[in-house]
């Protein structure tokens, strides 16, 4: 059996780290060479609904949340 030594790890783990940083900058170009004014209606409808999620979830657990903040600045004081 083939023991490695630190040199041979240390290799390795440098093509490992230099494939994904080259993966993660190709990746990034052909995000950003992209022309993205097609796509606000998407980005409109993403904000719109994250607006009613936060709505949502803040009518159904508002109170309980603003029990704890009270609880935890009286506890403070």
């Amino acid at each position: 059996m083939h023991r490695s030594t630190p040199t041979l790890v240390t290799f390795r783990l440098f093509v490992v780290v230099r494939t994904a940083l080259l993966a993660a900058l190709v990746l990034h170009r052909r995000v950003t060479d992209r022309d993205e004014r097609g796509d606000v209606p998407g980005w409109v409808l993403i904000t719109v609904m994250t607006a009613g999620l936060v709505a949502g979830l803040w009518a159904i657990a508002g109170p309980a949340l603003e029990g704890m903040l009270r609880q935890a600045l009286d506890s403070v004081r």
